[in-house]
């Protein structure tokens, strides 16, 4: 069967339309709130030390990392942590917690770049898990020029998205500079 070209386009219009509705009716959202992560005070310099070398070493050889730091890795973000030997933690689930609370409902997790779990990737497939189909991740750093933001946090997206076709992954950043003036110029006014 032929169809007129201005049949066909009207065709096409409304199927886009009813392809949009049935994704805006079954999307599910999701949002992951990634901070740096930090060491905690109890946890071995000689651990974290060896862990940076050997990342040095693997980034100036272009190799994918080695047994040994997946290892030191692993075990310095599985670190037990409590407010007092991790306050950076403590302090990015409060934010968490507060964000949380305005998100209309969204499926929520935390990440961390490094020192703290889960990972991004972690927390990407838990709320996959739980049934999330748009995820859009954020970052407590706010100014360019950062490896983790700029660089790590989208290729890691960029992974994530070849494993997961069918999950819609956005990433707020960067953040408009005039809307982070605006809140540290309110901080400031509140000290003043």
């Amino acid at each position: 069967v032929s169809l007129s070209p201005k049949l066909f386009f009207t065709t096409l219009v409304v199927s886009v339309q009813e392809e949009r509705g049935r994704t805006m009716a079954t999307a599910v959202r999701g949002v992951i709130l990634v901070g740096h992560g930090g060491i905690p005070k109890d946890c071995p310099q000689e651990l974290v030390t060896r862990l940076k070398r050997l990342e040095a070493q693997r980034r100036a050889a272009k190799m994918p990392p080695s047994p040994e730091e997946i290892e030191l890795d692993t075990k310095i973000r599985q670190w037990p942590r409590t407010p007092e030997t991790d306050p950076y933690q403590a302090g990015l689930e409060t934010v968490a917690a507060r964000l949380r609370a305005q998100l209309d409902g969204a499926l929520f997790a935390v990440a961390y770049n490094e020192f703290c779990a889960p990972t991004l990737e972690e927390s990407v497939e838990e709320l996959i898990k739980k049934g999330a189909t748009h995820i859009t991740v954020t970052t407590t750093m706010f100014t360019p020029g950062g490896s983790h933001s700029e660089i790590e946090i989208p290729e890691i997206l960029e992974q994530l998205r070849k494993q997961h076709p069918d999950i819609v992954l956005r990433y707020a950043w960067p953040f408009d500079l005039n809307l982070v003036a605006n809140t540290l110029a309110e901080q400031v006014k509140r000290f003043s």
